[in-house]
């Protein structure tokens, strides 16, 4: 089931604000009902992204995100991890249940391979597909590419790198970008090496951009820790690397 509803959003990097029409699509994993968003040009055959949001649930960062990627010909899709009536209502019911998915990463992952359906139902071109994620989202685009769901590759933005060291390295498929902010204290040494470590033993095609005096949630405008200049250079390598893997 879809609806329509009206946004008003900034998009990145622009300052000018304008009407972007999103709608609410309905979708299911077994009982639970999901609540995803899609971009107006649904419907049409077009490249498609998919974006994983931040630990809360559907934010203004990820509807302004789906604005921009629209404007650049790509039909986006917000995905719905924690299903609706479960939206954290604080940062404190945001780390449970973003923990919950982090650690039973195959829950993760079919909630973002349900995801991937309902952005191919809405006209995205099946094998011209990528993810991108910000925060425990791309935590979410990592696991996407070690589950080697069918994309073309993954954006982590700001994602938590650590992985249970009990679970194996194996071969991944979907190329890997990887911006991670240089003074994130949720992300240790060890975890970047072992986040390395993992995608050579893969095989992976992956880089990594490291942004200067940028914390963990530096390209939020919301949040104290945005730094315009990073967010804007990141939001670019965004869009280059989508026009590589999908045009």
């Amino acid at each position: 089931m879809i609806r329509s509803i009206l946004l008003s959003v900034f998009l990145m990097g622009s300052g000018t604000l304008f009407s972007q029409k999103l709608s609410t699509v309905t979708y299911q994993d077994g009982t639970q009902k999901l609540n995803g968003m899609v971009t107006s040009n649904a419907g049409k055959k077009l490249p498609g992204v998919l974006i994983l949001p931040a630990w809360k649930g559907i934010d203004d960062e990820a509807r302004t995100a789906a604005a921009d990627l629209e404007k650049q010909g790509y039909i986006a899709f917000i995905a719905d991890i924690y299903g609706e009536g479960n939206i954290p209502a604080d940062n404190a019911a945001a780390a449970k249940s973003s923990g919950y998915y982090k650690q039973n990463y195959e829950a993760y992952q079919k909630r973002i391979s349900l995801a991937l359906d309902q952005l191919k139902r809405n006209g995205a071109i099946p094998d011209k597909i990528a993810v991108i994620g910000y925060c425990f989202g791309g935590t979410g685009a990592l696991e996407t590419a070690r589950g080697n769901l069918p994309v073309a590759g993954v954006v982590s933005i700001h994602g938590s790198l650590a992985k249970d060291q009990t679970r194996k390295n194996n071969p991944i498929i979907p190329k890997i970008l990887v911006e991670n902010p240089a003074d994130d204290k949720g992300v240790t040494q060890q975890d970047y090496d072992n986040l390395v470590k993992e995608m050579n033993e893969g095989n992976a095609d992956w880089q990594i951009i490291t942004y200067a005096h940028s914390k963990h949630t530096f390209t939020d405008p919301k949040s104290p820790d945005y730094n315009e200049v990073m967010a804007k250079r990141a939001w670019n390598h965004t869009l280059l690397f989508l026009k590589e893997i999908l045009k």
